[in-house]
């Protein structure tokens, strides 16, 4: 069983922002399986289950594994509350736990999978390792660049992508998927090789 995780913040003011980057990749996976993400309130998020195997996402037969597609409904700094139940309820270690996130220090086009690690100043992050009592979940950082002249970071991250970049952005949303699907099918260092830019 994996869980994977886009980290963002709830409703329509945020969708298009930097910071919901996570959210988006989730989105794109969950249209790959076929499946729609429903809330449940219990575990305040949204979730979807399906498989993945060597046939792809969302494709039942020999060799599949169970995977649960999240959501949180609890703005970013609170995102481990999500996850933290998430985790107890299917049985899952962090290890089995991949978040998808925007991250300040790659540029748009970069992305960076690794395990473990600090939080490196994001709350997602940090609420996750508080919940889960352990840093050592997957992350697929999808990087989204520094904050232009002496923008502040925390306004950078809640402005969405300019229309220039919308572009871009999709192809990389899809790059993610691609990268979370590869990092789940034939582990991480196959996808680190493929997807580390």
């Amino acid at each position: 069983m994996w869980l994977v995780v886009g980290l963002g913040n709830p409703g329509p003011t945020y969708i298009h922002t930097r910071h919901n980057v996570g959210y988006l990749v989730v989105d794109e996976l969950a249209r790959r399986a076929r499946v729609a993400l429903k809330s449940v309130p219990k575990m305040r998020a949204d979730v979807a289950e399906t498989r993945i195997g060597p046939l792809g996402l969302g494709v039942p037969g020999a060799g599949t594994v169970r995977l649960a597609l999240v959501r949180s409904h609890t703005y970013m700094n609170d995102s481990g509350l999500a996850v933290g139940r998430l985790a107890a309820f299917y049985g899952v270690t962090p290890g089995e736990i991949v978040a998808v996130h925007d991250e300040l220090d790659l540029d748009l086009g970069q992305l960076r999978l690794k395990k473990g690690g600090g939080d490196n100043g994001h709350n997602g992050l940090k609420s996750m390792r508080a919940h889960l009592h352990s840093g050592d979940f997957l992350r697929v950082r999808f990087g989204i660049g520094r904050p232009p002249g002496r923008q502040a970071p925390a306004d950078f991250v809640l402005s969405p992508f300019p229309a220039g970049q919308r572009e871009a952005v999709a192809v990389e949303v899809a790059r993610a998927a691609d990268a979370v699907e590869m990092l789940l099918t034939e582990g991480l260092s196959a996808a680190q090789n493929r997807y580390n830019s």
